[in-house]
């Protein structure tokens, strides 16, 4: 009972201290060297203003961590100092060696809103191993941006009583008003690893939105200069390719290619609060390649941004086009992809010719402006250009060029206003890209397009409630081939005999098109809720620079999730969400109604676990016959789950799957499946292996169109399909600043078709009058050209035929890269990377041929050297 008493003091005591501000004062001394080595052994140190008192954020909120930790902060001209005290069993410390920004095991941080805006925050994270991880937080915590790279020293130590964590940050890394004292909001945090124990110094709420604005404040800091950084970094590149040799390619006759390059990265502070970053001639050679996949609908793939000058800084270039982080929420005005990529025309050969492609386009230069200002104003602008691609054909003669990709600009610029201290904001973003076309085989790409949008956010009730909204306006200009193109795409396809809401115009040079979004919604508190509005027109085209597979859609969301945030019965924390969608094109269609069931949960031997339940109901798809009809298909139900041991332990081990099946019987399904098996035999070094199987069956899969009796065939089959892939990765850390990472990809799918059929009524209320199943007298196989002949009228003639589609792609994708950041910002890279890849069209999956026949391929390796050398402030 006096236990319980204690806690009960505890808990209210936290609580009713969390709706306090604390205030921490900075010290300085004259002729202040601190030598960063974890040990705090210089005087100042001892005379320094040390806090603690730190509170309990998770997974109790309120009540004394486990095991109490202490801060003392000093700064000088030049540099804020930071010491940290983290009183532990030095035995049970987790000291956890990873790569920079992929911290893990006992950690302490420092975060600083130096714009004093309590929405922007930066953060300095050290792991007990002294591994470093930096973060800019904006729109109060709703963004994070983990590729902020700014230059600073930290050094660990493990002491009797636990461990500390010594720290130097230029002041030419953060972001402030010139001013006689530095009022900042400021926060301190805790975690302990193997209790999966956060705790703060200023007091948080869970239940509450916003990081920032929870921070507690900084003062004392006098007489210090805004300090504008300046840093040059020079590149070279030594890349040498192997391959199989091709004696009849003049390209690959001698099996071998090498190349040298240099460039040059630039980090220049224009301001107190605006800073230029500058790339010429960039190489991502370091950059690990996307997985594998086998695409057969008609939705581009959304692939992860992973170059490191266009991930830093990213979310202040974002306009998102619909609110949350659903499936929904790659879509954006702004998919940096675009930038550098495949070159978008294949030249037609003749007989007897090779071509060489660009694998990617040659980015030129691109420079990056981002900051704050004083007045609330953030600002980011992007300006690139790449470079005019041509691709060379020999074997005829003399050989040619064909020009596969105009010389581009790319520019994006995006503001932001604060008003009422952080709760309200407008915005807007534009967006244009223009083309240098020359040639006439490149006329069907658009020669400028436009995207323009404004935003607006408000938060009121301590933060509780909101509304976010937006409008957005497209507009591309070109040929007539290219607008035409625009319009028959799949993603609006006017050409569909039933799509009477829109018009097809040959002849149009242009083509405009808007969309929105508006959202209000609770976000405080156990319980949440939403209700969510995106519109897309037909003619929105925002695909030159931004991401929107889809367009002519309205669509309605409502979401609403419950939040159980400290321990109870067997769980440490738990939350349940439903969500419920309508979605209709502009002519008024229900194209998708459904809803989803879905909750994850923590136990308390901190094993996690998730479950989902969706429910679709009759899609009507248009772009399902690639410009043809609308097709109806049955909806479906799905169900998936997943259960994850401990993380803190040596081998961990997660297990997850689920299935797919419609309403319609045998119509469609699939069931996927896959094990995460990881191993930490040392703290240094960490194995994950994830291999994945899925099995699908589709009675209506898109196989070809054809023109019959004045009239198009969509010919339709049924496609069993199998993918086993696994994801093998090794990382192993030398030292905070030398790692090696290892990642490897076996990928293995097909795909069987049978049962050819074509569409006669594609939105028939009976699915069995959608279609005609061809009969053994209307269907034969040629083997020899692996075409299949239709006589469809049955007399004894062949009307038509199509190519076997049947598929077997397999494919193995590997980079190993060693790192070593030599000092702060110099970096060397050596990289070695491999691919192979097999395609035949026998359709059935055999294990142990498709992988024997994957790894007989003769593979492409790639070596490359990478050296960098920082020069600056």
């Amino acid at each position: 009972m006096k236990i319980a008493y204690t806690l009960i003091f505890l808990l209210c005591g936290g609580i009713l201290f969390a709706q306090e501000k604390r205030n921490y004062t900075a010290t300085t001394a004259e002729n202040l060297n601190i030598n960063i080595n974890g040990i705090f052994d210089e005087p100042e140190w001892q005379t320094a203003n040390w806090e603690n008192n730190f509170i309990q954020h998770e997974p109790i909120e309120g009540i004394a961590p486990s095991y109490q930790t202490e801060f003392a902060l000093l700064y000088d001209a030049n540099n804020i100092y930071v010491a940290i005290r983290a009183f532990d069993d030095p035995d049970s410390i987790s000291m956890r060696m990873t790569r920079r920004d992929d911290i893990d095991g006992d950690l302490v941080g420092v975060f600083f809103d130096s714009y004093f805006d309590k929405r922007t925050s930066f953060g300095f994270i050290v792991s007990a191993a002294g591994v470093r991880s930096d973060v800019v937080n904006t729109n109060d915590g709703n963004n994070e941006d983990d590729t902020w790279d700014p230059i600073w020293w930290a050094k660990t130590s493990k002491t009797k009583t636990g461990w500390n964590a010594e720290i130097r940050i230029p002041l030419t890394q953060l972001r402030f008003e010139e001013g006689d004292e530095q009022h900042w909001g400021f926060q301190a945090l805790r975690f302990i690893f193997r209790k999966d124990e956060l705790s703060s110094w200023q007091p948080m709420k869970r239940e509450q939105s916003g990081f920032a604005s929870q921070f507690g404040s900084l003062s004392g800091i006098k007489n210090i200069q805004p300090q504008n950084s300046m840093n040059l970094t020079p590149y070279v590149v030594a890349r040498t390719e192997r391959f199989e040799k091709e004696p009849e390619n003049p390209f690959r006759s001698s099996g071998k290619a090498n190349n040298i390059n240099a460039g040059l990265d630039a980090k220049i502070g224009l301001t107190n609060y605006l800073t230029m970053d500058l790339t010429i001639n960039p190489d991502f050679g370091q950059v690990e390649a996307d997985p594998s996949e086998v695409n057969l609908s008609t939705y581009e793939t959304f692939f992860e941004e992973k170059r490191p000058f266009f991930i830093e800084g990213k979310n202040i270039l974002s306009y998102g086009l619909s609110f949350g982080d659903g499936d929904l929420a790659a879509n954006n005005l702004f998919y940096s992809r675009r930038i550098g990529r495949r070159p978008h025309y294949s030249p037609d050969l003749n007989d007897g010719e090779y071509v060489d492609i660009p694998s990617f386009t040659n980015i030129i230069g691109a420079a990056k402006v981002t900051g704050k200002t004083k007045d609330g104003w953030s600002v980011g602008v992007l300006e690139s250009v790449t470079n005019e691609e041509n691709a060379e054909i020999k074997g005829i003669g003399n050989g040619r060029t064909q020009s596969v990709e105009p010389l581009t600009n790319y520019f994006v610029s995006r503001v932001q206003k604060d008003f009422n201290e952080g709760n309200t904001y407008i915005g807007g973003i534009i967006t244009s890209v223009n083309r240098s076309i020359n040639d006439e085989n490149l006329e069907f790409l658009h020669k400028s397009a436009y995207t323009g949008g404004i935003d607006f956010v408000h938060k009121w009730n301590d933060k509780t409630w909101f509304v976010d909204a937006g409008i957005y306006g497209s507009q591309v200009n070109g040929t007539e081939e290219a607008i035409l193109n625009t319009q028959t795409a799949y993603s609006r396809t006017y050409q569909r005999p039933d799509a009477d809401y829109v018009t097809l115009d040959s002849t149009r040079t242009s083509l405009s098109g808007y969309g929105g979004k508006f959202t209000i919604g609770k976000e405080s508190g156990r319980l949440k809720f939403a209700a969510i509005f995106n519109w897309k027109s037909p003619g929105l085209e925002i695909n030159d620079i931004g991401f929107s597979p889809e367009v002519d859609e309205a669509m309605q969301i409502f979401w609403a999730g419950y939040r159980w945030y400290e321990p109870f019965s067997i769980f440490r924390n738990a939350n349940v969400n439903f969500n419920q969608w309508t979605a209709y094109d502009f002519g008024g269609n229900l194209t998708v109604a459904g809803g989803n069931i879905n909750g994850h949960a923590q136990f308390k031997n901190f094993w996690r676990t998730f479950g989902s339940f969706n429910m679709n109901g009759e899609n009507l798809s248009h772009s399902a016959l690639r410009g043809g009809p609308s097709l109806k298909t049955p909806g479906n139900r799905s169900f998936y789950t997943g259960i994850f041991s401990n993380n803190q332990k040596k081998l961990t081990v997660g297990i997850d799957g689920g299935m797919s099946t419609s309403f319609e019987k045998d119509f469609k399904n699939r069931k996927s499946f896959e094990i995460e098996v990881g191993y930490r035999p040392f703290q240094a070094m960490q194995i994950e292996i994830s291999p994945e199987y899925s099995v699908s069956n589709d009675k209506l899969q898109y196989v070809e169109q054809v023109d019959y009796a004045g009239d198009k065939r969509y010919i339709m089959g049924t496609i069993h399909r199998k993918t086993l892939n696994m994801s093998i990765r090794l990382n192993y850390n030398i030292t905070p600043d030398l790692t090696i990472q290892y990642w490897g990809q076996p990928f293995i799918a097909t795909g069987d078709y049978s049962d050819y059929k074509y569409i006669t009524d594609s939105r028939s209320d009976d699915l069995y009058d959608r279609f005609d199943l061809y009969t053994n007298e209307q269907i034969s196989y040629n083997p020899e050209d692996e075409i299949y002949l239709i006589d469809d009228n049955q007399d004894g003639i062949n009307d038509y035929s199509f190519d076997k589609p049947d598929f077997n792609v397999k494919e193995f994708l590997s980079n190993l890269v060693l790192r070593w950041e030599y000092r702060p910002g110099s970096i060397v890279y050596l990289v070695w990377s491999q691919n192979r890849n097999s395609y035949t069209n026998i359709g059935k999956f055999n294990f142990n041929n498709d992988i024997g026949d994957l790894f007989d391929e003769q593979p492409n390796n790639i070596f490359l050297v990478k050296f960098s050398y920082r020069i600056g402030r």
